[in-house]
Order: structure tokens, then sequence, then C-alpha cells
């Protein structure tokens, strides 16, 4: 019998990435492949980038460099949004074998079933004005709580940002399938599903990007009736498209957990203007004013930006003190980078890596205080946790409803359960 060819994966960036890589592996599972940890020999190596941060193309560069010095025979696939913007690039860094781009990460059997050591670098990218259709993800056996993809691609034009040319235009599943996905996650045990995206808020438009009759509201109300399925976040949703109804479900839902993430950006108006974002902070400061009148236990996530051009101290000083004044739970603070073919490269002056640096650090500091204060304000209260499988140290992790990380001795009996648990 032919011996099984392994192959071992590496996910950069966000959760719509974690997703697609379980995917990615179940295709090469069914086409005989046999999975191996990264940090394992394996004969393929496949690392799924992100391209928001300059830091995210290093790491994938170091990757590469790390497969050639522990398995230099192996076979290196690069995909994901940086293999899209950079296909020549990533082909120029010695050790790669195939470059899969937005259009063609799916045929990676295929792909891969063609490569021979030796070969010229092989690119399989394409204009990403020609990807169309969608194609359903869900991470599955890798954690307690599994990501799942409802839609993808992005028709904004924040000036900052490259995912628009990385994905392409905003497209989604349907409802029913959806669904059907969510019925095949609960009869294989899963508690917690994570709805994922690029723009989740725009779920509707079919796989060619144009408009379907569905919305996400509609999506969130088909899900929540589906059985067997404990558990649903929203993982990230544009502030302009969260809208009241889906607010006031979420907080008549017991499936929907009372937890959001809503990217701000910046607390100046003036450099939300410069980002090109499709609202203002008084919107964003309504809704979570609503969030906390019906649901004060609710956990609210932020994104922000610091030194983005034109970021004066004042516009900073802005930022911080509307933060510092919204009754939030924990930021997630990304320092300004500058990023190929986007407007805000002719935006000035730039601002110096040193004033980033500083004012991240500062958002840091009041995320810690933020979410330190969310956590006293719940001490004393029994929340439902769900456990995660996986013991490190003798101790388990898991997340309150609230979002509230517990860490605990590990019980086998508690693994991948709902447990009423004293905060």
């Amino acid at each position: 019998m032919d011996k099984k060819r392994t192959v071992a994966f590496h996910t950069l960036g966000c959760k719509l990435n974690f997703s697609e890589t379980s995917t990615l592996s179940r295709l090469l599972e069914n086409e005989g492949f046999e999975k191996r940890g990264f940090d394992d020999l394996a004969d393929v190596y496949v690392i799924n980038t992100c391209s928001v941060t300059d830091n995210a193309d290093k790491e994938c560069r170091h990757l590469v460099r790390r497969i050639q010095r522990k398995s230099p025979e192996s076979f290196v696939v690069i995909t994901g949004c940086y293999a899209q913007l950079k296909p020549e690039e990533i082909a120029s860094i010695p050790g790669v074998d195939l470059v899969l781009g937005a259009a063609e990460k799916f045929n990676i059997a295929r792909h891969i079933g063609e490569l021979a050591k030796g070969d010229a670098v092989k690119i399989c990218s394409c204009d990403i004005e020609e990807v169309s259709g969608f194609n359903a993800s869900f991470s599955q056996n890798d954690r307690t709580r599994t990501f799942l993809k409802v839609q993808d691609g992005c028709d904004y034009n924040c000036s900052f940002c490259t995912i628009p040319m990385a994905r392409g235009k905003s497209r989604s599943d349907e409802i029913a399938n959806v669904v059907k996905h969510a019925e095949r996650l609960a009869a294989d045990g899963v508690k917690e599903i994570v709805l994922t995206g690029v723009n989740l808020g725009d779920f509707g438009k079919g796989d060619d990007g144009n408009k379907q009759d569905e919305n996400f509201f509609g999506l969130v109300r088909a899900l929540d009736a589906v059985n067997g399925i404990e558990r649903y976040r929203i993982s990230s949703i544009e502030p302009n498209l969260l809208t009241n109804e889906i607010i006031e479900f979420v907080a008549n839902s017991d499936k929907f957990m009372p937890h959001f993430h809503i990217p701000l950006q910046s607390g100046s108006n003036e450099i939300l203007g410069l980002m090109r974002r499709r609202y203002k902070r008084e919107l964003y400061a309504e809704r979570v004013q609503l969030i906390k009148a019906l649901m004060p236990h609710c956990a609210i996530g932020v994104d922000v930006i610091v030194g983005f051009p034109g970021e004066t101290d004042a516009h900073f000083k802005e930022t911080f003190d509307f933060l510092h004044s919204l009754d939030i739970s924990y930021l997630h603070v990304f320092t300004y980078s500058e990023r190929d073919n986007t407007r805000a490269l002719e935006i000035k002056p730039v601002i110096p890596i040193h004033i980033r640096n500083e004012r991240n650090k500062t958002l840091r500091n009041l995320s810690y205080m933020k979410l330190q204060l969310f956590t006293q304000q719940h001490a004393g209260q029994t929340r439902k946790v769900l456990f995660e499988a996986f013991e490190k140290n003798g101790m388990m992790e898991g997340y309150t409803d609230n979002y509230i990380r517990i860490t605990t001795p590990y019980r086998k009996e508690w693994a991948n359960q709902v447990v009423a648990w004293g905060v």
C-alpha cells in the first residue's frame, strides 16, 4: 500500500481564514492526505495568509524559511489574501512551490496533485474582478466553537483596506444552505457557532454579488430555530448594518449570545471621513447605548486603528475620550500600516512609527482597564460557560455567554459542555 501523503496547515489572520483552512484540510483529507501539526514533518505545508498588516506578510515569509530549514524537500503552498494581492512577491520567496489566489484556493487538491519538486513556482491567481461564487466553509474538530462562513468579499471602499482587492465583491450563501450547515454541525455535537464573513451585515447578496431577497436579520431568525445548537455569536458587524431589530432580537434570544464586536476604527468624525467609513461616531454611540439598555451584561468589543494619516494629537484624544466614555468591554487595537494601492497613501501627513506605537500602547492600556471593569461588574454572578476540550498544564478554558474567559482545573466531563459557573 502506498504511504499516505501528509499535510500541515498554518493560518494567519481572521476567523474567516480559520474556517477556510479547516475546509481546505477536509478537502485534502478526502483525497487521502493525513493531517499533521505544523511543527511536525509533512509532505505538504499550506499557509493561509492574511494581508491586513505588514506583520502578516512578514510572518508568512518567516514561516516559509522555517519550513525550508526543517524540511527542504516538502512542498509549500501559499493561499489567502496575501497570495491574491502579491502572487509574484510570494513566488519569489525561496521554497514556495504553489501560490493559489482567491478563485483557486478551493481547487487545492487538484493543484497539489500536479506539483513536482524542482518545477518552477506555479501561480494560480486571477483578476479579482473575475472572482465570483461563494464557497461555504466551517471549522470542525479544531475547537469547541465552530466558525461558519456565511458571507465573503466587500463592496465598501475604506481608504486603508485591501480586502476588496483580495476577496472580491460581496457575496453570500443562501439562508437554506446555512441552516443545513448548522444542522450538520449540531448533529456532530457542536455547541456554539460563530458566524463569520468579511462584511457580515451585508449578507443577502448571492454568489454572483446580486441582491437576493434575504438579509442578515432573516439569517439570524432562521438559525435561532435550529435544534441542537445552543449558542451563536456574531463575529463582527459594521455599526451602520447593525440594526435595531437585530439588537432587539439578540436581546430576546436564548441562543444568540449577549456579545457584539463592532468596528469603530476612529472616534473622530474627521478621521472617519478620511477613512471613508459609512457612519459617524454619534451613530456608534447610539448602537452601544441601545445594546446596553436592553442587555446591561452584554460584552462589546471594538476595533480601532491608530496612526492613520492625518491623525493629529487632537484627533487621537478625541478617539481616546470617546472610547473612555463608552460602556464597552475590550478593544482590538491595530497600528496603521501602509498597504499598496489604497487611497490612504495619498493622505498627509504620515504619522511617525514611534507615535503610532505610543498610541497603540495607550489604547491597549485602556482596553485592559475596560476589560477588568467589565469582569468585575459580573463578579458573584452565575453565568453559563462553554468549556473547551483542550487541556493545558492541567487546566481548561471556556467563555461565559457574555465572553468572559474562565480558567479552571481540567475536568473531562466538562469538555464541550455548557456549565453554570460563578464568575
